[in-house]
């Protein structure tokens, strides 16, 4: 009996402890980044008192002012959404034209073999070339959703299609010996085996479609655009104004990522329950 009641207490203190460790890993991975973070404002801080010019580099201490400052006036969170909706529209529309085209291409051979050149120059060609020569053809007001989508459309592409190619071709044969309908091959197979290429694309290409759109918008300067809140920053010579619109646009785009990333995350989850 006691034997007994030792093993199951061996079993339960086990099983506290390895629910403390589980538990106590995200406050782990929150504490680490609030350290790194302290330690980059300190570095920052420390190199702005060091080169003392306020012109060349702000303390971190006014940035957080210019930023309080900047949250009152009126049309501070008007010009984030403005900026937002283009980016991320660019962003949407990349992200559903990139699957669907590396859904065709993984059918399709030739689809592939036609799509290579165009893929390959938009990896290539500079983001400045692409903003110039579109401001051609678009209004300043549209261009970060074109840019932004051009910016992300290979990565997505590229991402997606090497997820369809690795798919087990073994789990194909048995699908289409037992007559397995698309959808269900859809839900069953291709889907969990593109998970984490479609991870991977959606967090390297965030980011990516928050510098393409910005820089859109710095060389266009659309009213009411953050990047004409940086352009009149370099104008106004506002080292202050640079950093805090530079602090909203890191914040943003973070925000997003990790809501997003959740979301679907969420979904995968969802999927893997029914």
């Amino acid at each position: 009996m006691q034997g007994r009641n030792r093993h199951h207490g061996g079993k339960s203190g086990g099983e506290f402890k390895s629910r403390h460790i589980v538990g106590s890993r995200p406050n782990r991975y929150w504490i680490e980044r609030a350290a790194a973070i302290l330690f980059a404002l300190v570095l920052w801080q420390a190199g702005a008192m060091l080169l003392n010019r306020k012109l060349l580099l702000v303390t971190p201490v006014a940035v957080a002012q210019r930023l309080v400052s900047l949250c009152a006036e009126a049309g501070f969170f008007k010009t984030i959404a403005f900026s937002f909706a283009r980016i991320m529209f660019g962003y949407f529309l990349a992200l559903i034209i990139g699957c669907v085209l590396a859904i065709i291409a993984g059918r399709f051979h030739i689809a592939e073999v036609t799509l290579w050149p165009f893929i390959h120059a938009i990896k290539s060609v500079p983001v400045a070339s692409f903003i110039i020569l579109c401001l051609i053809w678009l209004s300043s007001r549209n261009l970060s959703i074109f840019i932004s989508f051009l910016m992300v459309l290979p990565i997505i592409y590229t991402n997606m299609l090497q997820g369809i190619k690795s798919t087990d071709a073994g789990l194909l044969e048995m699908a289409k010996l037992f007559r397995v309908g698309l959808l269900k091959k859809m839900k069953y197979i291709y889907l969990p085996q593109i998970k984490p290429y479609l991870l991977s694309a959606c967090t390297i290409s965030i980011g990516m479609s928050w510098k393409a759109g910005i820089a859109a918008e710095v060389i266009g300067i659309p009213d009411g655009s953050i990047g004409e809140r940086l352009y009149e920053a370099k104008v106004y010579l506002s080292s202050a104004d640079l950093f805090a619109w530079t602090v909203v646009i890191i914040f943003v785009s973070i925000l997003f990522e990790k809501i997003f990333l959740f979301l679907l995350k969420r979904f995968y989850m969802r999927l893997e329950k029914s």
